[in-house]
């Protein structure tokens, strides 16, 4: 089965097309830093609640942050995605994730600890 996925208004299904689109949102959206907590699970299905923040090519600052929910095919590859995300306009004085770029620190809070 071919993966589908939907990503805020933007649907997309099996490699061919997901491929591009992560080149596309990651060609757009620089320096990103994300924390993500897990909400629930069970079986082959995890949702999570997740903040990022990037900015674009002129140097304009965002947050993003939503849920997202996770099934999973027997092999264990994704088989459904389907993400929810708000973008908020910020300054860069109000960014809160401060990390050089790769994974998120250990220690660094979740967005739970942020309020988001």
């Amino acid at each position: 089965m071919d993966s589908k996925w939907r990503n805020r208004a933007e649907f997309v299904t099996g490699r061919e097309q997901i491929v591009p689109f992560l080149r596309r949102k990651w060609d757009r959206e620089l320096e990103y830093r994300l924390i993500k907590e897990l909400w629930a699970f069970t079986d082959n299905r995890i949702a999570v609640r997740f903040a990022y923040e990037w900015h674009d090519d002129s140097g304009h600052w965002f947050r993003s942050f939503g849920n997202e929910m996770w099934q999973f095919d027997e092999t264990g590859l994704m088989a459904v995605r389907h993400a929810c995300i708000n973008d908020m306009p910020i300054h860069e004085s109000d960014r809160k994730f401060f990390w050089a770029l790769g994974a998120r620190p250990e220690d660094h809070p979740g967005p739970s600890s942020f309020g988001f």
